[in-house]
């Protein structure tokens, strides 16, 4: 397997998933500042100029977090990564859809890229301040989650490595410091050896 990385992007959480199922795969690091992404090369392989993306195959690649992780939870099910009772199914796909769609695509996007949500500079402000409400907000919504577990949906799965990237964007991007169960939960996940190489292997 190749996985397409994108350096300080949420392609990390990925390489959380890749590592614990102790998958054997190559990195192709991005730097999304260069706009590695918009290649002539990558977009040939993905239009969507995204990250991440995982190469399962020859000229077999599978684009969008929630796809991916879905499909190395169900490739490996030894590992329970996806629960199989519906209930902490749906609970593990309502938080990776939360995370995903909502806390980063529409909250800490907003903070670093404003200028994707507003041409004017003018309005820069604004939607960053919008970013901050929704990040915030969604943080301590997944504080809540956590109150009487170790983990989002009680045993380690893909959601927990969603959870991880944007506590890791709050902690080392911005330098803040997370609500009180998100940061316990971060710094469990920061003692696994899993998470420990995909940190190496995301630098």
């Amino acid at each position: 397997m190749k996985v397409y990385h994108g350096k300080g992007s949420c392609s990390l959480g990925i390489l959380v998933l890749l590592e614990e199922v102790g998958a054997d795969y190559e990195v192709v690091s991005f730097s999304l500042a260069d706009g590695d992404h918009r290649s002539a090369d990558y977009l040939a392989l993905n239009p969507k100029a995204k990250v991440p993306m995982l190469e399962v195959g020859a000229a077999n690649y599978i684009t969008e977090w929630p796809a991916i992780a879905a499909y190395l939870a169900a490739s490996h099910p030894q590992h329970g990564l996806l629960p199989t009772d519906p209930d902490g199914l749906a609970r593990t796909l309502e938080a990776v859809d939360y995370v995903v769609a909502t806390v980063h695509m529409q909250g800490f996007s907003r903070i670093v890229r404003p200028g994707n949500f507003a041409p004017s500079e003018g309005d820069h402000g604004a939607v960053v301040a919008r970013g901050r409400e929704i990040f915030e907000g969604g943080l301590a919504l997944m504080d809540k989650t956590l109150t009487d577990r170790d983990f989002v949906a009680g045993d380690f799965t893909i959601a927990d490595a969603a959870l991880f990237y944007v506590e890791d964007w709050k902690t080392r991007r911005l330098g803040e410091q997370l609500p009180a169960r998100c940061q316990a939960h971060y710094e469990r996940l920061l003692g696994r050896s899993s998470v420990q190489r995909a940190l190496a292997r995301a630098s």
